[in-house]
């Protein structure tokens, strides 16, 4: 359904268990970034109805995801680390076509927050099957529907605004280049991307 070209290394999921506190960190600042990222679609485009209607409730959904990783953290008597460097966001970002009129900035933005979010679904799923702790599974599996959701949201965005067809010529694109970027980094455990 993702659509993505390279699965994530198993050994992922072994890594991620053997440092909560980073893996937890790290997801809090995904939370946080893609409520600010949402918030910045809003008031970059407050013409295009649709995306403010859709986009909005995901900021307070991605605060709520915020506060529910650090009541995570919090429970387990583990401190908000530092936001590190996400290597995989920067790649991404990079392969963004430059210039263009504002439709085909805002296909690119909405392009690469989809695929942002089909990896964090996919690895959120492995973290929901895989962690020993059933609480913890739980916990992962309701973020990898939620990444789901918004997987879609953003990709029929781009196809509402942008040409059906040019979207998903450059979507293939962007799934190609995901999975050699994917294969150009290390499993990355206490990481979600």
């Amino acid at each position: 359904m993702l659509g993505l070209q390279f699965p994530t290394d198993p050994r992922w999921v072994d890594l991620a268990s053997k440092d909560l506190a980073e893996i937890l960190t790290d997801h809090a600042y995904c939370e946080l970034k893609a409520a600010t990222m949402c918030i910045s679609l809003v008031q970059s485009y407050p013409d295009k109805i649709k995306l403010v209607e859709e986009v909005s409730p995901v900021v307070t959904e991605e605060w709520g995801h915020f506060r529910q990783v650090l009541n995570e953290l919090k429970k387990r008597d583990l401190k908000l680390g530092f936001q590190r460097k996400d290597e995989y966001v920067l790649g991404l970002l990079a392969f963004k076509k430059p210039g263009g009129s504002k439709i085909d900035v805002l296909v690119e933005k909405l392009l690469v927050c989809a695929l942002i979010e089909a990896r964090s679904c996919e690895r959120f799923r492995l973290l929901s099957l895989h962690l020993e702790e059933a609480d913890l599974r739980k916990f992962y599996h309701q973020f990898m529907v939620a990444e789901a959701s918004h997987y879609t949201m953003f990709l029929d965005l781009a196809r509402l605004y942008g040409d059906p067809t040019k979207v998903n010529n450059r979507w293939q694109e962007y799934l190609q280049f995901e999975g050699e970027l994917m294969a150009s980094l290390t499993p990355q455990g206490t990481r979600v991307h």
